[in-house]
């Protein structure tokens, strides 16, 4: 079964804080999306190349954080990471801190098939980029109105907001609205291979090159043919902490959990003990996916062989 599996963040997604004009742009941001990554499964396309399409149409849309849509940093500019990891071969790419890139999962990418290394950062990826001749984008491409007026709010502080909706601070009121911004996309092709990957523009106001769990193999994002593939969106810290992604491969690979069991586990009870919030999506080779969560909500679609159809918002 090819099954194509796609998230535009988690959080305190909620009805009351959606309008229908809202769902009708997030119905047809996720299902653009959905479309170009599942239509090269259905063409026998390989479910890395899947992945890619669909995050690259989940970056070119300005209501995700993620590519075009990515939130300010403190000194106001765009700090975009991404990761890519093919289940078959175990390669992965990722990149960390970069700037001015159109589609950071196409670099991801190319660091993956082409830089003999698996995460690069910063002016060194830029560089890595040029060689490649990836596309790039000025400055003002990145520009959002809403997310520069929520950042203007508390660029003055020390706070670091969770995404551009609503008021919700770090350290302050978690009864605001607000988004886990992250894009992702996991796929499982028609020869079993899983490929997952991931894209965010981070926190809202973050300062020090700050990196989440995102584009570290293992903790945002992982693929392993033997056991899933998993891309995660959430507050990147506990992510991390907890290894998320990897540690429901070994559930399933050491415990012999299913794919369910291994997500509840980590996403519910780990995750929840230890004060973490958001969610993931998952695919296991026989095309099962999930999606978890212990927040309100997620942005989320699934497609499959099958004829399985679904986007949802809401937990």
């Amino acid at each position: 079964m090819i099954t194509l599996v796609i998230h535009g963040g988690a959080g305190n997604i909620t009805p009351a804080m959606m309008t229908k004009e809202m769902e009708a742009d997030y119905d047809k941001g996720l299902k653009v999306a959905l479309d170009a990554g599942y239509a090269v499964l259905n063409g026998g396309g390989n479910s890395t190349d899947a992945v890619v399409a669909a995050i690259t149409e989940l970056e070119n849309n300005p209501i995700f954080n993620a590519g075009r849509g990515s939130v300010f940093t403190k000194k106001g500019l765009h700090e975009m990471d991404a990761a890519l990891m093919d289940g078959k071969t175990l390669a992965a790419g990722a990149l960390a801190g970069v700037r001015n890139i159109k589609n950071p999962i196409k670099l991801a990418n190319e660091v993956m098939l082409h830089s003999g290394h698996v995460m690069l950062s910063g002016a060194g990826a830029f560089e890595f980029a040029l060689t490649r001749g990836i596309e790039q984008a000025p400055d003002d491409y990145f520009f959002n109105k809403q997310r520069y007026e929520q950042w203007i709010k508390i660029r003055d502080s020390n706070f670091t907001q969770l995404d551009h909706e609503g008021d919700n601070l770090k350290s302050g009121t978690p009864e605001g609205e607000y988004k886990f911004g992250t894009v992702g996309a996991v796929a499982c092709d028609a020869n079993g291979n899983l490929a997952a990957g991931t894209s965010t523009g981070g926190m809202t106001n973050k300062r020090f090159g700050r990196i989440g769990d995102s584009p570290v193999i293992g903790s945002g994002t992982y693929a392993n043919n033997a056991t899933c593939a998993i891309s995660c969106t959430g507050h990147g810290e506990f992510f991390l902490r907890a290894v998320v992604a990897h540690d429901i491969s070994c559930l399933m690979e050491y415990k012999g959990l299913s794919l369910q069991e291994a997500c509840n586990v980590v996403v519910k009870d780990k995750l929840v003990k230890m004060g973490g919030e958001g969610g993931l999506i998952a695919v296991n080779a026989k095309g099962e996916h999930q999606f978890c969560m212990n927040s309100a909500g997620m942005y989320r679609a699934v497609r499959n062989s099958n004829g399985k159809e679904e986007i949802a918002y809401y937990g």
